[in-house]
């Protein structure tokens, strides 16, 4: 029983970490830039990736193509979260994310976006 009261505690003393993520193609540097609050479930973007369910066509299609071999999935920015005080996560996430479009440019030949 105490087992099991410690296990809680660490679980949620674990820092869930969010921020903006990058799956890059090894064979033509293209880049898929997105947003998580949680770096854990980038777990869930691969599988979706090896099921073939990605929303990204094109990027699927590459997956299948490469394989898991040919891609690296990695964070590029962690969301600072201040200690004591109420922070908007979502905003702040998609403000980060603005900011490494501009900056990738991941469209066209450089990427799997389109401009809107």
């Amino acid at each position: 029983m105490e087992r099991k009261k410690e296990l809680k505690q660490e679980f949620k003393e674990v820092k869930v970490e969010g921020g903006i993520y990058a799956i890059t193609n090894k064979q033509n540097g293209k880049k898929f830039v997105a947003s998580t609050r949680n770096f854990k479930t980038l777990n869930g973007t691969r599988f979706t990736l090896e099921t073939g369910t990605h929303t990204n066509r094109v990027l699927q299609e590459e997956w299948k193509k490469y394989g898991e071999e040919g891609f690296e999935i990695a964070p590029v920015e962690v969301l600072k979260k201040p200690e004591n005080e109420y922070m908007d996560e979502k905003k702040e996430l998609e403000k980060l994310l603005t900011k490494w479009m501009e900056q990738l440019q991941p469209y066209g030949e450089k990427g799997y976006h389109k401009k809107k």
